[in-house]
């Protein structure tokens, strides 16, 4: 059997006539950016995350930028302020703070779920510290609650980075809703995937809100009069009409990566792999399904023959990467051993259990004779 670690034609194909008349609804119209369908979208997509205000925009790094710019012109932040961020998330959300003019403080996550540790996060707060970036790692929300009452306490932000957690929920909270604000992403992989780039900012000060309508737009509330030095980073009415349409079918897709996610933690049963976590008051929306191993290349490897492709989120950490020599003295251990064990699964809406049980199958196999004498309780 051949599992394809995502196949994007056949995600979107349930959907396609659907797809098809949005599109041709824009090319009639024939208006492309910054119209009904834009509109349209941003009320839905509020709607869903149960905020207020939802701006478009190009895509998910731009959402982060954008966030942070709104701050600092709002006076709440200020260039050279830090902002506590996850060392194991995607560079994104440390390119953003850099791009913001602010600083990245790396702390470890926790081990139980990946995400933002409230404790480490307590280490490394100083008089310096002005914002945390809570990034909802693979589908699951950080501790977003009690770091939402951490910041109010303390007078900070909290940025939410969604890119991975649409639809995901803590204690009747959806990811977008906690933070003072959240920038999600729509590329194409994603639970809600464009078909092309996209990004939104979902919050319920209107005050950013206004910012940010104008930022994305040249820093223009009227043509041609700019009232900020913005970016052009507008979600188009083509993307934004295509996700509307996916956007009804979200909480349905959702539903089955949990159900596979399901099948895939009771089917694997090999003692050289960690599964993941779901924290009791989490409601997982699995945009990744991520194991851990000791072995994690040879796992990979051993799939790979047996026809199942996987991939790596992400194989090196921040503090490694060639671009970033200010990162290098980031102390991160839990970080740096996560990217050298984790492993994704298939994982989408259009995998079969079938499928689940196959690579769950050829999992159980890997290594198990090592496993049987490593662990002697298992005589």
């Amino acid at each position: 059997m051949i599992v394809p670690f995502l196949d994007l034609s056949a995600v979107n194909a349930p959907y396609r006539e659907e797809l098809k008349e949005a599109f041709a609804r824009v090319l009639h119209r024939g208006w492309f950016i910054a119209g009904a369908e834009l509109e349209a979208f941003e009320q839905e997509f509020a709607q869903f995350c149960q905020t207020k205000y939802c701006v478009g925009v190009a895509n998910g790094l731009d959402a982060l930028i954008l966030i942070l710019e709104g701050y600092k012109l709002m006076g709440k932040l200020k260039e050279g302020d830090e902002v506590i961020v996850p060392g194991n998330t995607f560079i994104a959300s440390i390119l953003a703070i850099y791009k913001a003019g602010l600083k990245p403080i790396l702390v470890d996550p926790e081990e139980t779920s990946y995400n933002l540790s409230l404790e480490n996060v307590h280490l490394v707060t100083t008089n310096k510290t002005k914002a945390i970036m809570a990034v909802h790692l693979y589908g699951q929300c950080a501790d977003a609650i009690r770091l939402r009452e951490f910041c109010d306490q303390n007078g900070l932000l909290l940025i939410e980075d969604a890119a991975q957690a649409h639809g995901a929920i803590i204690e009747n909270k959806i990811a977008g809703s906690i933070g003072h604000a959240a920038g999600f992403s729509f590329y194409p992989g994603k639970n809600l995937g464009a078909l092309g780039d996209g990004g939104a900012i979902t919050t319920n000060d209107a005050e950013l809100y206004n910012i940010l309508m104008a930022y994305r737009n040249y820093g223009s509330e009227k043509k041609y009069h700019n009232k900020y030095k913005g970016l052009n980073s507008r979600l188009d009415e083509v993307q934004a009409a295509l996700l509307r349409v996916k956007l009804k079918y979200l909480s349905q897709d959702n539903k089955i990566r949990n159900q596979l996610a399901t099948q895939y933690k009771t089917y694997i049963q090999n003692p050289l792999i960690t599964l993941p976590n779901v924290l009791q008051d989490r409601c997982h929306v699995w945009h990744l399904f991520v194991v851990r191993c000791k072995q994690r290349d040879e796992l990979a490897t051993h799939l790979r023959e047996q026809g199942i492709h996987t991939a790596i989120h992400y194989p090196v950490s921040p503090n490694r990467q060639e671009g970033y020599p200010e990162l290098q003295n980031a102390f991160i251990p839990l970080s740096e051993r996560l990217h050298e064990e984790i492993l994704s699964l298939p994982m989408s809406p259009v995998h079969s259990s079938d499928e689940v049980q196959y690579v769950s199958y050829v999992i159980n196999e890997f290594n198990l004779k090592k496993a049987i004498t490593d662990n002697q309780y298992f005589f």
